[in-house]
């Protein structure tokens, strides 16, 4: 069993094994001293502002990272702030991967994490009519499934300690569907709708679940989701180019991801954590006036910020015939 290279990333071919392949082990901190942690998806983003920021208030920090460069630097950046940490090879995308990612958290944390946080992520940008199979399914194995297996996996060891803290991290965009980032969009509102039910099924076993919805921050996830709008680019549809416009505004103008990260310690530290975090105040605003207003008023409004019509262009008119160019008379028998 092993992971062999596609959709650009590792792909995962092994079999399927039982579930709660993590033994149930007692649970004690380690490390810095704190409770464990484990935080997919560490390297960039949200992800590094997060274990900083865990790291520094005394968690015992695990730090998921599918390049093991990345991952190095990462310790290295650590090291300099005074920080400690730990990573384990993960890729979310890959079965084989989760499964000897929590073997090793088991060994280092002596049963597994206290908690997980769901944070790894990609982008994917264009029309629908543009996404290939390919393109979507990496996406859905990155942002839907493997937050999803790596639930499935850590909950035994939870549910025998008596409690644990999942949080995924969702978006904005996830309840407010987006064009021409139709995918992400599915991909975020499909994890909503898993954690809600998650947070429902795992609540005896005192295992609590939260969902952050954030809105944009400056992470590198819009400068992915431009380069995604290049590879696709289709002249004929005027909504790559105004959403070009858009992204790239959005993201000279958006704040720092500290906001994230605290409320991922909210969602950790809070006695009774809220099942659901909304956090900027862009997402704050959107996503109530989606709710609220009626779908062909947001629909008018997505057409006029996208610049995608709303109506067909007028058909142009038939080319006539040879022996109908005007000026000139049909011969007759």
């Amino acid at each position: 069993m092993g992971c062999v290279e596609a959709y650009g990333s590792r792909h995962c071919e092994s079999g399927r094994e039982g579930r709660g392949a993590l033994a149930a082990g007692a649970w004690s901190g380690s490390g810095s001293g704190g409770r464990s942690v484990l935080v997919t998806g560490a390297t960039g983003g949200f992800g590094r502002v997060i274990v900083f920021r865990l790291a520094g208030s005394g968690w015992d920090v695990i730090a998921g990272a599918r390049d093991t460069d990345k991952a190095r630097n990462l310790v290295a950046d650590a090291a300099e702030r005074g920080l400690a940490l730990r990573t384990v090879r993960l890729d979310v995308a890959c079965e084989a991967s989760c499964r000897q990612a929590l073997r090793e958290c088991a060994e280092m944390t002596g049963g597994g994490p206290w908690a997980l946080v769901n944070n790894a992520g990609i982008p994917q940008a264009g029309a629908v009519a543009d996404v290939d199979d390919e393109q979507a399914r990496r996406l859905l194995e990155v942002n839907l499934l493997g937050p999803a297996r790596l639930c499935r996996l850590v909950l035994p060891a939870m549910a025998a300690r008596g409690g644990g803290r999942i949080v995924n991290i969702s978006s904005g965009l996830g309840r407010v569907p987006w064009p021409m980032g139709a995918w992400y969009s599915a991909g975020k509102h499909a994890l909503s709708a898993l954690t809600h039910c998650l947070r429902v099924e795992a609540a005896h076993l005192g295992v609590r679940v939260s969902l952050v919805e954030p809105g944009a921050f400056a992470t590198p996830m819009l400068s992915r989701a431009l380069t995604d709008l290049d590879d696709l680019r289709d002249p004929a549809n005027p909504g790559y180019e105004s959403t070009t416009r858009l992204f790239t505004a959005v993201d000279r103008r958006v704040p720092g991801p500290e906001p994230v990260a605290r409320t991922v310690q909210a969602c950790l530290t809070a006695r009774r954590p809220r099942p659901r975090y909304v956090v900027g105040r862009d997402a704050r605003f959107l996503i109530p006036l989606h709710t609220l207003l009626p779908l062909t008023l947001t629909d008018r409004i997505k057409h006029t910020v996208t610049g995608l019509p709303r109506i067909p262009a007028p058909a142009a008119p038939p080319k006539p015939e040879p022996d109908e160019t005007p000026g000139r008379v049909k011969g007759t028998a």
